[in-house]
């Protein structure tokens, strides 16, 4: 396990005070020149707008709406999900990356949560690297997909080369999530969890989610 990162779970946090612990972070990760953090958390109810976000993404959701600087559109946050924020400090070179290299970054980043899943026997894939023209991209397949229902949405930023945003992943079934909008371009009906294909008797939270913090502090 890379014991330079630092890992801190927030528990349940307010979107907006999240994200301002990770540019606190992020800022100190730069000034210090330190390795990073990786952060887990889950949010309340609330719909982030990446950049490619269009007018039709969200419909009848009626809770809080936040614009937000990583790429992607509309993305579903809840407590159902189990959510990850790398801060991480893209100036060192990591396992086989280069400085400054984002593609590797979330390369590794998505291949970590892939790996894991194809353990539980989940023939799972990731999308993030994929390409589209501007003409092209009617929907945002960027993140980890099981077939063709998407599990995981992938969003990051980098400030001074320092990655924030990360990814949401959903975990428990909740039929209210992705209500309301078409997350990143797609129906509601796209989305699925670990809890509807494994089962919940198979698999607890807590157990899925050392698994995860043990595989992306070695990866990451």
């Amino acid at each position: 396990m890379n014991d330079n990162l630092e890992f801190q779970n927030w528990g349940l946090i307010e979107y907006e005070e999240a994200l301002e612990k990770q540019l606190q972070l992020a800022e100190k990760v730069f000034v210090e020149q330190t390795p990073g953090y990786l952060i887990f958390c889950t949010h309340p109810p609330v719909v982030t707008l990446g950049r490619s976000t269009t007018a039709d993404d969200v419909t009848d959701f009626l809770g809080k709406k936040i614009e937000v600087s990583r790429g992607g559109r509309a993305t579903y946050h809840g407590p159902s999900q189990i959510i990850v924020y790398p801060i991480i400090n893209l100036k060192e070179s990591r396992k086989n990356r280069k400085p400054r290299e984002v593609v590797g970054f979330l390369r590794d980043f998505e291949n970590a949560i892939v790996d894991l899943l194809k353990s539980y026997e989940l023939n799972a894939q990731g999308r993030s690297l994929q390409k589209k023209s501007d003409s092209e991209s009617k929907t945002d397949e960027t993140g980890v997909w099981v077939g063709d229902q998407k599990l995981a949405s992938l969003g990051i930023a980098v400030k001074k080369w320092v990655t924030y945003h990360g990814a949401a992943i959903n975990f428990d079934f909740d039929p209210k999530a992705h209500q309301g909008i078409k997350p990143c371009g797609f129906q509601p009906s796209v989305m699925t969890s670990v809890e509807e294909l494994l089962g919940k008797s198979i698999l607890k939270r807590s157990e899925f989610e050392n698994q995860l913090k043990t595989k992306l502090l070695l990866d990451l």
